[in-house]
């Protein structure tokens, strides 16, 4: 019954994260869309199917309000803010403790699980593959935490810009692991 109820909880998680980012500033549905595309992305993925109708039930429920807005000559846009109790919504949910959620997907260990039905050489093929593909997205974070505001001056935990450079730090922390592993199977199953 935990499990369901995490379940249903995580499924309205989209609600907290997009309250979260509207309490910082005022934005449309696109310049959502952007914070989920560059800045979340490493940690938490929404859909543009999926942020659309999440903000026409924040809405209805009171918890964010908009104004259109012209955008050059002809274009209507919907600007976003967060009520009182937009607000008082998101501080809750931030001050509750969580359980832990299951473990993210992870199609390259799904097979891995299955490795007997691969030959040798397929094993070696799929670890070098996902390797490259792990230091490639290593080699993006790693570029992004040098040119990362925060890295250079950290002065103000209170600050969205903290909250990223950690969130960040993890990532990079999540891939050097990842490789690590990554490359201690490959050095076993070439010695088998």
């Amino acid at each position: 019954m935990k499990y369901r109820k995490v379940m249903v909880d995580g499924m309205r998680t989209l609600k907290h994260a997009i309250l979260g980012v509207i309490n910082r500033e005022a934005m449309t549905g696109y310049d959502l869309m952007k914070v989920f595309n560059l800045e979340l992305v490493n940690f938490w993925y929404a859909k543009h199917s999926q942020i659309y109708p999440e903000l026409k039930k924040l809405t209805d429920e009171g918890l964010i309000t908009y104004e259109t807005v012209l955008q050059g000559e002809k274009l209507e846009k919907k600007l976003y803010s967060i009520t009182e109790a937009g607000k008082e919504a998101f501080l809750r949910w931030l001050s509750k403790q969580d359980l832990l959620e299951p473990t993210p997907k992870d199609i390259f260990r799904l097979k891995v699980y299955f490795i007997e039905s691969m030959t040798k050489e397929d094993i070696l093929k799929q670890f070098h593959y996902q390797l490259d593909l792990r230091k490639e997205k290593l080699e993006k974070l790693e570029t992004t935490m040098i040119e990362h505001p925060y890295a250079r001056i950290i002065s103000d935990v209170i600050s969205p810009l903290y909250g990223d450079y950690i969130v960040l730090k993890g990532a990079i922390m999540r891939e050097r692991t990842y490789i690590d592993w990554l490359l201690e199977c490959i050095k076993e199953i070439e010695n088998c």
